[in-house]
């Protein structure tokens, strides 16, 4: 595996995205996703996730609340999303979700952050 992005929510996408902007960052993707607006910055192989909450109920919104902008989640890149979760549950690994949903670029699930010393992890479909 590999770093496939690091995801940090904002209260203002465009606000946010300057400084990578400035060192040359690209605007590679952006989107809606279950409450948020998510713009995908890229730079060569570098990836940076900037997440605006836009409904009060997200996940991403009650941690802008309680903590503030910042680091979210460190997302892997996999080329079998789906083998690899079944691998991850057979070594107790704990899931937030046992099937891949809908991402920003294909394919996603989370592990629970108490599985990775208190990183929120994110798995990623991506063809190799």
């Amino acid at each position: 595996m590999r770093i496939h992005h690091v995801a940090l929510v904002v209260e203002d996408l465009e606000k946010a995205a300057q400084p990578y902007l400035r060192l040359g960052y690209t605007l590679e993707a952006q989107g809606r996703l279950e409450g948020l607006e998510v713009w995908m910055l890229k730079s060569g192989a570098s990836r940076i996730e900037l997440l605006q909450p836009i409904q009060p109920h997200t996940a991403a919104a009650r941690f802008l609340r309680k903590r503030g902008p910042g680091l979210h989640h460190l997302a892997l890149a996999t080329p079998h999303l789906q083998t690899t979760l079944e691998h991850l549950a057979a070594q107790g690994a704990p899931l937030l979700e046992p099937s891949p949903r809908p991402g920003l670029g294909g394919p996603v699930a989370f592990i629970h952050p108490r599985w990775a010393s208190g990183v929120l992890l994110e798995l990623v479909e991506t063809p190799e």
